[in-house]
């Protein structure tokens, strides 16, 4: 749930990178937090745990006002991939006002993405929440390895909501896709947030710039 902070007349936004383990959740954060101008970006904060880390930090985009007087910040966090660590997924997901959720585009972690994906519902359930009450879009990563599914097969087997949403290919270690998916779900959450409150569109910009 976005928070107004009043006294340094900010609004900010969770947003929250989930899916299987080594999907490239931790490659999404690091890019962007690598190419965000140092001045509008926090801290890289990494969470270790044995064997999977929970990373996030804050930035202010160059231009994304959805209140007149009033800026917005985004917090980014990933979740642990590991299954062992559900109940760490659950706490980072407290609060969320987007989520990405990055699927591994190998043949072989079909079913691990699929099992992900139901592990973020169930996780949102016991919540009060559902994902068709979020902004939410699917990240189609690693679309350069050669045993890649067919994009068509991975929308068919993961955007199965009532409400399709919005699916981008990314190549995370390279780049392609990374500020495609997070200008996305930054605008929707600017959106749902203006729709929630009953706000005029015209507060909120045409576009979410990222200084990169």
């Amino acid at each position: 749930m976005a928070f107004i902070n009043f006294g340094k007349r900010t609004i900010n936004f969770k947003l929250v990178y989930y899916g299987p383990a080594k999907s490239g959740k931790t490659t999404n954060l690091e890019r962007i937090h690598e190419c965000i101008n140092p001045d509008s970006r926090g801290d890289l904060t990494v969470l270790p745990t044995q064997q999977d880390r929970t990373l996030f930090f804050d930035f202010l985009p160059l231009e994304s006002n959805v209140i007149s007087g009033f800026t917005s910040k985004f917090q980014l966090y990933t979740v642990p991939g590991q299954v062992i660590y559900n109940q760490t997924r659950k706490l980072v997901l407290q609060g969320v006002d987007g989520v990405v959720f990055v699927a591994d585009s190998q043949w072989e972690r079909m079913e691990e993405n699929a099992e992900s994906i139901e592990n973020l519902e169930s996780n949102l359930n016991t919540q009060g929440q559902t994902l068709d009450m979020l902004p939410f879009i699917l990240q189609f990563n690693k679309r350069d390895v050669e045993t890649k599914a067919p994009s068509h097969y991975m929308d068919y087997l993961l955007n199965r909501r009532s409400t399709r949403v919005p699916t981008l290919e990314a190549v995370a270690s390279e780049g392609p896709g990374v500020f495609e998916s997070l200008n996305a779900i930054a605008r929707m959450s600017l959106a749902s947030f203006v729709k929630k409150h009953n706000l005029k569109s015209s507060t909120m910009t045409d576009k979410i710039c990222i200084d990169a």
